[in-house]
């Protein structure tokens, strides 16, 4: 005899399809839905059918949006002499939390990973290098994760780009503002040795 009515189940086994969502969390969030006011779960299913149908990449910088080009492309106020190269769309809201950076974007869809079968072809590489064909690009920022595989990403467009003329920077690593040198892992370390600035 099954735990729980077909439809229960069928929700929890959706749920777990979520990032970080085991079979216990599942359970908890199909149990508050249920619990929901009918409206508030209806809302719920309307709002991500709504984001489903509206929202598509951007065809200029790969972003996620509800209107082509996106806002940022678009913007009149943004610099255009300046592109930072994310891994994901999500990587552009940590940037402009920042309210320093007032350049444009391009998002690759990824990092590069072999073990996965990730390579140059599976990125949006081709059209960042299209967009700096028109020679009014200055800086390349590359803010890739630092992992193994950001740090490929970030080498192997260093490479690509540096011969068409265009500077190429990448964003600094180290220890994060509060916390502790003694925590700090060997990498970790070196890279905020490499990144140190003058005061």
């Amino acid at each position: 005899m099954p735990d729980y009515a077909p439809s229960i189940t069928r929700l929890i086994d959706e749920l777990k399809h979520l990032p970080g969502i085991g079979q216990k969390t599942a359970q908890r969030l199909a149990f508050h839905l249920l619990r929901a006011d009918r409206e508030q779960a209806l809302a719920l299913s309307d709002a991500i059918r709504e984001a489903k149908e509206k929202i598509r990449e951007c065809s200029v910088c790969n972003n996620i949006t509800d209107t082509d080009p996106c806002y940022f492309c678009t913007s009149a106020t943004r610099n255009r002499k300046t592109i930072c190269v994310v891994e994901d769309a999500p990587n552009i809201a940590a940037i402009e939390k920042t309210r320093e950076y007032s350049g444009m974007y391009h998002v690759l869809g990824g990092a590069l990973s072999p073990l996965q079968g990730r390579g140059p072809e599976q990125l949006k590489i081709k059209s960042l290098i299209e967009r700096l064909k028109g020679g009014a690009v200055e800086e390349i920022i590359i803010a890739t994760n630092p992992t193994a595989e950001g740090e490929a990403t970030a080498v192997y467009l260093s490479k690509l780009i540096k011969p068409l003329g265009v500077r190429v920077t990448r964003i600094a690593m180290g220890i994060p503002v509060g916390s502790d040198l003694e925590y700090a892992d060997e990498v970790t370390m070196v890279k905020a040795m490499e990144g140190r600035r003058e005061l």
